[in-house]
């Protein structure tokens, strides 16, 4: 079976960049046409030099695409107090060798789908989704030629993690998570409920880190920083590890349970600006437009994990 073609959009962040790692080391199953950044956890500048600098440690020859500096409609925030000034701190920054393409990753989002006549394309986004949404909006005709998009963003029992009601990701460009949510292609959303249970303990790092190449100490590096933050934020045990879960669910779709569900963005009360609102009862007659991931085998998570970060 042909591996399926993706681009991932991404803001790393170490979250971010572990996902990368784990779509790199899985080549039989994904086809990564190219690596589009957005602005999020940092400034557009650092997100696509960190997305550059991860394809410089995995030796890949992947093409790396700057997008959107600033979302849709709000003014833009950032997330520097959780991952560091650069966005990827635990490691050391270096100027990459692999370039960033001219091209504006829009451009490229729009090009590439509408290039993929026989051939659906899913995209991965694991920031705020600003790129995708301005890809749909500038070309509706694009729409057809998405398999799938797998996001991680949201929440409903979790609540957010940057407001009392928001996602940082959806908070970041609340109109953008609206157009892509109601864009009418498949979604699957990864929320807080279900990445919180997808603890980066002591015990899981250190397994990571007797791998001993350069890609798993990287890992351990970025998650030794990562973990600050939340582990005293949620007196958990380990950072959640967020946005591997995208990859993980299209390589290992048994680990998750989903279920079908309405999910609505508040774009208007500045109270709750950012709010995913999850129907997972179906107490309305809003159409199920996502599938809604919820539960996780965290082991099997990292089994997986461990495994394709020993192949570099």
């Amino acid at each position: 079976m042909a591996p399926r073609p993706i681009i991932i959009d991404c803001d790393p962040g170490q979250d971010d960049a572990v996902a990368l790692f784990l779509a790199m080391a899985s080549p039989d199953e994904l086809e990564i046409l190219g690596i589009t950044a957005v602005a999020g956890n940092v400034p557009l500048a650092l997100t696509e030099r960190n997305a550059r600098m991860m394809c410089d440690l995995a030796n890949s020859q992947l093409p790396v695409f700057a997008g959107c500096a600033e979302p849709m409609v709000r003014d833009a925030i950032s997330a520097e107090y959780i991952h560091g000034e650069t966005g990827i701190n635990g490691i050391d920054v270096f100027e990459p060798k692999t370039p960033l393409q001219d091209e504006h990753a829009v451009d490229f989002i729009i090009d590439t789908l509408l290039s993929k006549d026989t051939v659906p394309v899913t995209l991965v986004p694991t920031g705020p989704l600003t790129n995708i949404a301005t890809a749909i909006e500038r070309n509706p005709a694009i729409l057809p030629h998405i398999e799938e998009i797998v996001i991680m963003g949201g929440a409903m029992r979790e609540g957010g993690n940057r407001t009392p009601s928001a996602e940082f990701n959806i908070l970041v460009d609340p109109h953008a998570a609206d157009i892509v949510l109601n864009c009418g292609r498949p979604i699957t959303l990864m929320g807080l409920d279900l990445t919180h249970k997808v603890l980066s303990t002591e015990e899981r790092v250190a397994r990571i880190g007797e791998l001993n190449n350069a890609v798993a100490d990287a890992t351990v590096g970025m998650l030794s920083f990562f973990h600050r933050y939340d582990t005293e934020k949620y007196s958990s045990q380990g950072t959640p590890l967020h946005d591997p879960c995208t990859v993980a669910y299209l390589l290992r779709p048994e680990l998750f349970k989903t279920k079908d569900c309405n999910v609505s963005i508040e774009t208007e009360s500045e109270l709750t600006m950012g709010h995913t609102a999850v129907d997972f009862w179906h107490v309305t007659d809003r159409p199920r437009n996502v599938s809604w991931a919820f539960d996780i085998d965290v082991d099997g998570f990292y089994d997986l994990l461990t495994e394709r970060l020993a192949r570099f």
